[in-house]
């Protein structure tokens, strides 16, 4: 029971932290009203599961989601230059790592 709320604890200080990247409004400005994201991480914990493991699981779960990575990138106003740009250098990383894993596993045989 306590490991069940602590995961609400845990899902809460998430959404506390998804609230620190909105850009904060202006002075004088209207502000917009906030949209909820389409947030569905879940994870199960067993009953002899260590907190640290089911904590990580959720830590991994939430970077393999890239919330926070699209809450970070939509923190500061981005133009489509620099959108651009952005989105090709990390295609060159991406297909950098590819290949890096297919030496990785050609190396292995």
């Amino acid at each position: 029971m306590a490991r069940v709320s602590f995961l609400f604890v845990l899902l809460a200080a998430l959404a506390t932290i998804s609230n620190a990247f909105a850009p904060a409004p202006a002075f004088g400005c209207v502000t917009r009203p906030e949209t909820a994201l389409p947030v569905k991480i879940k994870i199960v914990v067993g009953d002899g599961e260590p907190i640290e493991s089911a904590i990580r699981r959720f830590k991994r779960e939430v970077s393999k989601s890239g919330h926070l990575i699209e809450l970070r990138h939509k923190r500061y106003f981005e133009n489509s230059q620099e959108r651009a740009k952005r989105k090709v250098k990390e295609a060159r990383m991406r297909k950098k790592f590819e290949r890096m894993q297919k030496r990785r596993t050609a190396n292995r045989v």
